[in-house]
């Protein structure tokens, strides 16, 4: 049986999905960006400065969601119940990107 996208949950991001999904696009072209300067044989230093500035992208992105998900998912867990299970999402993911 198929989800369809009426049955899709509604996350607190989709006001801002298109400026997400835009700069997800940015950071991808950067990927490439890297992908390509290594193909050229690059200067390595060049090429680490690229991944540093591509995984400083993604980390911004990380942060904008994971506080989004404070913000709204985990309020509204708390008006309408018990946020232990979305303060334990967000704990676990703070721990992912603290170990990245």
């Amino acid at each position: 049986m198929s989800t369809t996208e009426a049955e899709q949950p509604q996350y607190w991001y989709g006001a801002e999905k298109q400026a997400l999904l835009g700069r997800l696009r940015r950071i991808e072209g950067q990927v490439r960006g890297v992908h390509r300067m290594v193909e050229e044989d690059t200067y390595c230093i060049d090429v680490l400065t690229q991944i540093s500035a591509a995984t400083k992208a993604l980390q911004a992105v990380a942060l904008g969601l994971l506080e989004g998900h404070i913000a709204h998912c985990v309020v509204e867990a708390g008006r309408t119940g018990d946020p232990t299970a979305k303060v334990k999402a967000a704990s676990d993911a703070i721990a992912r990107l603290v170990r990245s």
